[in-house]
């Protein structure tokens, strides 16, 4: 592609300064909902790519050395930078990647909750000690940071995702490479240097940007202690598979087919209101999107007020005043969305609601599909074993919860799910039976704030500790076990052969 077009260049972060690339590959970042080119993406050298990784490793040096109550007042400017600067962050992140302003402003303070939560490093790095525990001895630990780690993150939250990933790594004293998606990079950079202007010193953060050639760099640099990645399923368990045996730690949070399970005594305007979000909100574009619905028993006959309410939803350009559904992120995206419709129209699914060309005025050319439901939806089809990531609901039927529970269980992925019922026991037979890693009881996103952690299981996770919250302090740091006896000056110990502590 030719450099000689006037738009302007995302830059690479290399050693705390801004850098332009050399490189001669370069893609274009488009809003969806115009098709304007907003600006041209490096795909970074190898390098460059490189110099990112040992700037990281030297400032490793220093930066592990810094006192904790250092590196916690730098996020609680960083997280007051963020607030002030929440508009235009929400500007560039709907321009980019199409998501409502309300909605990318939500983008952003999810990933604003974790900054906050870094600030509070001082109580979540903390060892133990054993006094005393045999004579004159004591056991401790500390949580030591691994050095240089990397992030890889998506395109469907481009603010909350790296926000879940480098500030609890550096947070815990590591230096951090950030490969963000090369589809929507520019409110990533924002963020970058927002952390700059925080105090966040040379080199303890850099961002790097390109393809499958970063990726497969970051799984195999040796200096990379740990990688952390959100994605599709066939990205994560590649970056999984590639970088464990590299030597590294890996956590992968990948794709998902979210279920809500309806039963027939639960608040129906109340369910239906949250369905209707939760399936078709950012147009359906995060893993935690409650794509597929299950009507329990009598709850079958919720469909045509479920279609009705879809039907309210306003399809526009996410600048657009009172917009519910976006732009989906790409032309690409678009031709594979409708594509898995009309497979599902063929497949024998009932259409209930077609969202194919809708008509937005003003943005004929955006990547536009609105609400669509599927009724009589089987397991074998396409539309329910592929993740869609397009605004479109399969609706299956059970007759019992347990049948219900079965049909959950028996898919491959294991990411969210819901209970909407009005009955605590049938609550919690839901939340002990299901294999799913997180369960929301009339909550159709159950996605946990910070102080817990993101915990998706089966297909849609590899990798044992999650990406924020107290396990990814376990995730980011060492555990070293200290063992240290102190002698009195006048004590004369015996000879001891055995390896027991007295």
């Amino acid at each position: 592609m030719s450099q000689a077009n006037a738009v302007p260049t995302v830059k690479l972060l290399i050693d705390g300064k801004l850098v332009e690339s050399t490189t001669t590959q370069w893609r274009e970042v488009v809003n969806p909902a115009t098709q304007e080119v907003l600006a041209r993406v490096p795909f970074a050298t190898a390098e460059e790519m490189n110099a990112a990784v040992a700037s990281a490793k030297r400032a490793f040096q220093t930066w592990r050395k810094t006192p904790i109550g250092t590196r916690a007042r730098i996020f609680l400017k960083y997280q007051q930078l963020i607030r002030d600067n929440m508009k235009e962050l929400a500007a560039i992140l709907t321009a980019e990647q199409g998501k409502t302003l309300p909605d990318a402003e939500g983008d952003v303070f999810r990933g604003l909750e974790v900054v906050e939560h870094a600030a509070g490093i001082g109580n979540l790095q903390l060892g133990e000690l054993a006094n005393n525990v045999a004579n004159a001895v004591d056991t401790y630990t500390l949580l030591q940071p691994l050095g240089v780690c990397a992030g890889i993150t998506p395109f469907n939250f481009p603010a909350m995702i790296p926000l879940w990933m480098f500030p609890m790594a550096i947070a815990t004293g590591n230096t951090f490479v950030l490969k963000p998606s090369e589809q929507d990079p520019m409110v990533t950079m924002r963020l970058a240097e927002l952390a700059l202007e925080a105090g966040i010193p040379a080199g303890v953060l850099n961002v790097i940007h390109g393809g499958a050639d970063a990726v497969n760099l970051i799984c195999d640099h040796p200096d990379i202690k740990a990688v952390s990645f959100v994605g599709s399923t066939k990205v994560g368990t590649h970056v999984y598979h590639r970088a464990s045996q590299a030597g590294k730690r890996v956590q992968c949070m990948m794709g998902a087919k979210n279920h809500g399970v309806i039963l027939p005594d639960a608040n129906k305007q109340q369910t239906l209101n949250n369905l209707v979000g939760a399936a078709f909100g950012a147009a359906g574009q995060r893993c935690m999107a409650l794509s597929v619905l299950v009507l329990v028993g009598e709850a079958r006959a919720w469909l045509p007020e479920l279609v009705e309410k879809a039907k309210t939803l306003k399809v526009n350009a996410g600048t657009e005043q009172g917009t519910d559904v976006g732009p989906l992120v790409s032309c690409a995206a678009l031709d594979r969305v409708t594509g898995l419709i009309q497979r599902g129209v063929e497949e024998g699914a009932e259409l209930a609601l077609d969202g194919r060309q809708p008509n937005v005025s003003g943005f004929e050319k955006g990547n536009f599909v609105g609400p669509t439901i599927f009724a009589k939806v089987k397991p074998e089809m396409s539309i329910y074993r592929e993740e869609v990531f397009g605004p479109v609901l399969c609706v299956m039927e059970a007759e019992t919860l347990d049948e219900a529970i079965a049909l959950v269980n028996a898919n491959p992925n294991g990411n969210g799910t819901a209970l909407f019922t009005r009955s605590g026991a049938a609550a919690r037979h839901f939340q002990e039976e299901i294999d799913v890693g997180q369960v929301g009881i009339n909550v159709p996103i159950p996605v946990p704030v910070p102080l817990f952690s993101f915990t998706g299981s089966r297909a849609s996770k590899l990798g044992d500790l999650g990406p924020y919250g107290k396990q990814v302090v376990q995730f980011y740091t060492q555990t070293k076990t200290v063992t240290q006896r102190w002698f009195d000056e006048d004590d004369v110990g015996g000879i001891n052969t055995t390896i027991t502590l007295k």
